[in-house]
C-alpha cells in the first residue's frame, strides 16, 4: 500500500522553484560583478569555454558536480540495498577510472587543438564531414540519455517526497538552471557547480554522521553490522558468499560492476560536457582538476550508498521505515527510492528535506553542464558548421541562448514521456552503454593514435551500435522468451549489450584501418580551428578585446613554452591514470573478491571511517582549495565593491585604467552599458 509523502506537495513546488529562482538570481547578479571588476563581457568565448582560464580548484568541483547525477545518489544507494557493502564499492570503482583516464584526454585535447570549442570540431578537423556528422548523433544520444536520467530520477523522488506530479517536476526542474545558465554561461555552472558540491558533500556527512554516531536505531557501525548480519539470515542474498550482505564476492554485483563500467566509458567519452570543462581550464590545470575531481568524486557514492543503502536494509524491519513491514518492491528500488526511505527512517521529515536538497542539487548542477554541451553542439557544430560558417559573436551566442531553452523544453518533455511509459532512471542507466559505447575508441584514438582513417572513425561506431542492439535484444529473448522492459533490463543482457559495444570497435578499427589504409595524420588541422569573432559584442561593451579574460593571444615563445608542459602533462596523466585506474579495477578489490573474504565487525568500522576521512579530503579538494586558488580574485571584487560603496572614482574599472581626461566615463557608466548590451539579449 503506497505510503503519504513526508512532505507537502508546496515543499515540493517551494524547493524546485524557489530554489531554481533564487540560484538564477544570485548568477545574474554574479555574472554583473564579474563584469564590473574582473573585465569579463559575455562573449560567445566566454560563454562556451570561459575564457580557458578556470583554475584547477574550480575544474575539480565541476567535475564533481557534473558527475553527480541523482542516478550517483539514488543508483548507488539501490545497488547497496541489492547486494550489500559490495555496491557502493563496484558503482565508485566503476565509474571513477573513466574520469581518471580522462584527464589523459584532456590535456591531448589542449595540446592538439587549443581553439576548439567542442571535441566535435576536433572530429571534422581530422576526418571532415562524414564523421562528423556521425559523432555529433553519438555526441547527441549521449547527451540525451545523462538529461532524462537525470529527469526521471529526481523527479521520481521529488514525488516520492512530496506527492508532487511527476510531469511537473519534469518541467519545472530545469527552469532555474535554463536562466542561470544562459546568464552566465559555462562560467555560471563552474561556480554553481561549486556550491552544489558543497552542499551536496554537508549533506552527506549529516547522513553519516547520523547513522553511524546519533541515531537512535543505528548508531554506530557495530550496530549496523549485527542488523547486516541478521538481514541476511531473514533473506541471503543469492550469488553472495554465504549468502551476506558484508562480502565483496558478489556474482551480482559485478555483473553490475562490468555494466557499470562499460556504461560509463560512453557517459565521459562521449558526452560534450567533460570536453567543454577541460577546453575551459586553464593549460596547466586540465590535469590536477580532473585527478582531483576523480578522487574526490569516489567518496560520494561509495560512503553514500554504504550509509543510505545499508541504514536501509538495518532499519527495514524497524516501524520508523517507510515501507514496514513489507520490503521494498524491485520497481522502488529501481526507480531510486532507497535513499529517500532510509533518509525518512533516520530523520523523518528532517531527512525528506535534506533528500529533496540533495537530489535538487544533483539533478540541476549536472543538467546545466548537460544543457551547455548541448548548446555548443548545435551553436558550433551544426549551426556555424553547416549554416552561418561567418556568424558574428552576437548571433552565436544568441543561438547558444535559445540552444539552451528549446533543449529544456524537449528533453523535460521526452523524459515525461519515458514516466508514463514506465522507463525509470534505473533502466536508462544500465542501458546507455548499449546505445553510446561503441564511440568510445574511435574518440579517442582521434587524439592518440594517428593511423586510424575516416573508414574506422565513421564506421565502427555504427557497426558497433548494431551489434551492441543485437546482443542485447537477442540475449533477453533468448533468456527470458520475450521482449519487455522487464527482460531487456535484466542484468545479462545488459551486461552483453554493453561489452558487445565497448569492445567490438577493437575489431572494426584495425580491420578497416588496414583495408582502407592508414591516415598517417599529423594533427595539423586541429590547430587551425578558430576562436569566434566576438568584435561586434566588444564594441558595443565599449572595452577592447584583447582586454577580455582568454582573448588575446600567445606570443610564440608563450605557445612553445605551453606546449612543453602540455607534453610533460601529457606523459604524467598517462603513467599515473594508468596507476590508479589498476588499483581501483584490481590492486583494492580483487583480493577482497577472489577470497571470498565476510567482513569482520572491526573491519567494517575501517571500511566505514575510510568513507568518511575519504569525503573530508574531497571536502578540502572542491571546498576550500578554489577558495585558495581564487582569493586574489575575490578579493580585487571586494575591493571594487568597497570603493564603490564609498563613492570614490579613479583606479582600475574591469581591468582598464580610468583615463583622466575631463570626457572620461565613471565605473559605473562603463558598467551600466555591458549591463544594457546583455539585458538586450
Amino acid at each position: 500500500m503506497p505510503t503519504a509523502p513526508p512532505l507537502s506537495q508546496g515543499t515540493g513546488y517551494g524547493v524546485v522553484l524557489g530554489l531554481g529562482l533564487a540560484f538564477a538570481a544570485g548568477m545574474v547578479l554574479t555574472t554583473y560583478v564579474l563584469k564590473r571588476y574582473n573585465q569579463e563581457v559575455q562573449t560567445s568565448e566566454m560563454f562556451s569555454t570561459a575564457g580557458r582560464t578556470v583554475q584547477s580548484g574550480l575544474v575539480a568541483s565541476a567535475v564533481v558536480s557534473s558527475w553527480t547525477w541523482a542516478a550517483t545518489l539514488l543508483q548507488s544507494s539501490g545497488v547497496a540495498y541489492r547486494y550489500g557493502v559490495s555496491g557502493p564499492f563496484w558503482y565508485a570503482s566503476g565509474a571513477t577510472v573513466q574520469i581518471l583516464l580522462f584527464a589523459t584526454l584532456a590535456i591531448e585535447l589542449k595540446r592538439k587543438a587549443p581553439n576548439a570549442h567542442t571535441f566535435l570540431e576536433v572530429i571534422r578537423a581530422r576526418y571532415g564531414v562524414y564523421a562528423h556528422l556521425v559523432f555529433t548523433v553519438f555526441g547527441l544520444m549521449t547527451n540525451v540519455l545523462v538529461t532524462a536520467i537525470l529527469l526521471t530520477g529526481g523527479s521520481a523522488v521529488v514525488t516520492s517526497l512530496t506527492g508532487m506530479p511527476t510531469a511537473a517536476a519534469c518541467f519545472l526542474l530545469p527552469v532555474g538552471v535554463v536562466m542561470y545558465t544562459i546568464a552566465g554561461g559555462i562560467k555560471a555552472t563552474f561556480l554553481t557547480d561549486y556550491v552544489h558540491t558543497v552542499m551536496i558533500i554537508i549533506i552527506l556527512f549529516v547522513f553519516a554522521f547520523t547513522a553511524y554516531t546519533t541515531n537512535l536505531n543505528l548508531g554506530s557501525p557495530s550496530k549496523v553490522y549485527d542488523l547486516l548480519v541478521q538481514a541476511a539470515q531473514r533473506h541471503s542474498v543469492a550469488g553472495n558468499a554465504e549468502g551476506s550482505y558484508l562480502t565483496l564476492r558478489s556474482q551480482e554485483g559485478a555483473i553490475f560492476f562490468v555494466i557499470n563500467l562499460v556504461g560509463n566509458f560512453g557517459t565521459v567519452f562521449m558526452d560534450n560536457g567533460y570536453y567543454n570543462k577541460a577546453i575551459a581550464a586553464s593549460p596547466v590545470h586540465a590535469l590536477p582538476g580532473y585527478v582531483m575531481g576523480g578522487l574526490s568524486w569516489f567518496a560520494i557514492p561509495w560512503l553514500c550508498a554504504t550509509t543510505m543503502g545499508l541504514s536501509a536494509l538495518a532499519l527495514e524491519s524497524n516501524p520508523v521505515f517507510p515501507t514496514f513491514p513489507a520490503r521494498m518492491s524491485d520497481a522502488d528500488v529501481t526507480a531510486g527510492l532507497v535513499l529517500p526511505n532510509a533518509a525518512v527512517a533516520l530523520l523523518g521529515k528532517g531527512g525528506a528535506a535534506a533528500t529533496l536538497l540533495l537530489i535538487f542539487m544533483a539533478v540541476t548542477s549536472a543538467s546545466s553542464s548537460e544543457f551547455i554541451a548541448v548548446s555548443s553542439i548545435f551553436t558550433y557544430d551544426i549551426y556555424q558548421t553547416h549554416f552561418n560558417p561567418r556568424a558574428s559573436g552576437k548571433m552565436l551566442i544568441n543561438m547558444a541562448h535559445s540552444f539552451v531553452v528549446i533543449y529544456a523544453i524537449l528533453l523535460a518533455s521526452f523524459s515525461t514521456g519515458l514516466h508514463y511509459i514506465g522507463i525509470s532512471m534505473g533502466y536508462l542507466y544500465l542501458m546507455m552503454g548499449v546505445i553510446i559505447s561503441s564511440a568510445v575508441l574511435p574518440a579517442t584514438l582521434t587524439l592518440l593514435w594517428s593511423k586510424q582513417n575516416l573508414a574506422a572513425a565513421a564506421l565502427s561506431p555504427v557497426l558497433g551500435l548494431a551489434c551492441s542492439l543485437i546482443a542485447w535484444l537477442v540475449t533477453a529473448k533468448k533468456q527470458y522468451g520475450n521482449l519487455s522492459v522487464a527482460s531487456t533490463g535484466s542484468n545479462i543482457p545488459m551486461l552483453a549489450g554493453n561489452v558487445v559495444a565497448l569492445l567490438s570497435p577493437l575489431i572494426f578499427i584495425p580491420v578497416l584501418t588496414y583495408a582502407f589504409g592508414p591516415q598517417d595524420y599529423d594533427y595539423k588541422s586541429m590547430t587551425l580551428i578558430r576562436l569566434g569573432n566576438d568584435e561586434d559584442i566588444a564594441a558595443a561593451a565599449d572595452t577592447d578585446l584583447e582586454l577580455i579574460p582568454g582573448v588575446a593571444g600567445m606570443s610564440a615563445a608563450d605557445s612553445a613554452l605551453e606546449q612543453k608542459k602540455l607534453k610533460r602533462a601529457s606523459l604524467i596523466a598517462k603513467s599515473l591514470t594508468g596507476f590508479m585506474t589498476i588499483a581501483f579495477l584490481i590492486l583494492w578489490p580483487m583480493p577482497l573478491y577472489g577470497t571470498g573474504y565476510i567482513f569482520s565487525k572491526k573491519f567494517f568500522t575501517g571500511w566505514v571511517s575510510m568513507g568518511i576521512l575519504w569525503l573530508f579530503c574531497s571536502a578540502f579538494c572542491v571546498g576550500l582549495f578554489p577558495l585558495w586558488e581564487g582569493r586574489r580574485s575575490m578579493a580585487n571584487v571586494f575591493k571594487g565593491i568597497l570603493t564603490d560603496l564609498q563613492g570614490k572614482r579613479g583606479g582600475k574599472v574591469r581591468g582598464r585604467t580610468e583615463q583622466a581626461s575631463q570626457d572620461s566615463e565613471s565605473p559605473v557608466d562603463e558598467a551600466e552599458k555591458v549591463l544594457n548590451v546583455v539585458t538586450e539579449k
